[in-house]
């Protein structure tokens, strides 16, 4: 179950990429817009003020998240659906998914897929964090690893989700699509309170750690909990009341097919 308030928890860093992938997104006036994995849906609401004209569509497969869409004031048609189902219908001119995929084993042959049944000149951008060799989550893995939650954990947790943007690029490329692709690390300065849990482990709590939670009862969870702490407190020390946590995500926006000047 997703918690949308800890998601939104870092909202502000946590939006900066999708921020970063529509500005590389020059469609003038598409006639539908598709979020897949739209989450609570603020970031979603963007796009209809970016293309006033279009429909947009926001999709995810958590009804918590998708509750909270739909209390916004937004004109978007937001629905419960799983991204791994969903099809083109013939007038999406632009589909975003905005770290999603990650979540999703074989997402490459829905990028392929999609790049197919797209119209002719579509754009499709998608964007994944590619952090998953960074020190928070070898440090998830390596107690995860731990003999008390090692049955339990191990299946949940794949240590290499994503590809690099030149694989992205090569796939996309493959498919027939005109393809921009890049990598961005942000520093984010997280602040630490007194008294609070470490902001890394605050952070993970809202994304990576969600199916570790879903997984253990209360006192595993609690248990698992502060040894990850301890782990992440070294390995992302607090200086003058901050952490500095880098964060690398992957970036892709690609044209569909080989006459794109024929659409908007």
């Amino acid at each position: 179950m997703w918690d949308p308030a800890t998601y939104l928890r870092y909202g502000d860093e946590r939006s900066r990429p999708f921020h970063d992938l529509v500005a590389r997104i020059p469609a003038a006036r598409p006639r539908t817009v598709v979020d897949l994995g739209c989450g609570p849906g603020q970031l979603t609401a963007t796009l209809a003020e970016r293309w006033p004209t279009s429909r947009v569509v926001g999709l995810d497969s958590s009804p918590e998240m998708i509750d909270r869409a739909a209390a916004l004031d937004a004109p978007v048609d937001f629905a419960v659906a799983d991204l791994r189902d969903w099809r083109p219908t013939g007038d999406e001119d632009v589909l975003i998914t905005n770290a999603a995929l990650q979540w999703v084993p074989g997402h490459q042959a829905l990028l392929r897929r999609w790049a197919a049944d797209l119209p002719t000149g579509a754009w499709l951008a998608m964007q994944v964090p590619g952090n998953f060799a960074a020190p928070s989550h070898r440090a998830l893995r390596e107690v995860a690893d731990r003999p008390a939650w090692r049955a339990e954990l191990a299946p949940l947790l794949r240590a290499d989700p994503v590809d690099d943007p030149a694989d992205y690029a090569e796939l996309l490329t493959g498919a027939g699509c005109a393809v921009d692709a890049w990598e961005t690390t942000y520093v984010h300065l997280l602040p630490a309170r007194p008294a609070a849990d470490h902001p890394v482990l605050a952070w993970m709590e809202g994304t990576a750690l969600r199916p570790v939670r879903a997984a253990l009862d209360a006192a595993g969870w609690s248990a698992f909990r502060a040894e990850l702490e301890v782990r992440l407190a070294a390995a992302y020390p607090v200086r003058r009341g901050r952490v500095y946590f880098p964060f690398r995500r992957v970036f892709v926006v690609a044209r569909t097919g080989d006459r794109a000047e024929e659409n908007p």
